[in-house]
């Protein structure tokens, strides 16, 4: 069995259980977000994939 896991996701359901938690901290986590999604995009998804 292979378990193919995807860093976006991962990345989403931290983010959404944070602002749950503490909702002062969804400026922030939107912003490093949208980073982090922008660097995958320009240097490309390859080198993320975990399995």
């Amino acid at each position: 069995m292979n378990i193919h896991l995807s860093l976006t996701p991962l990345i989403s359901l931290l983010a959404g259980i944070l602002i749950l938690v503490v909702p002062r901290l969804l400026n922030f986590i939107v912003a490093i977000y949208l980073i982090v999604i922008g660097l995958i995009g320009l240097f490309g998804a390859g080198a993320f994939h975990l399995t």
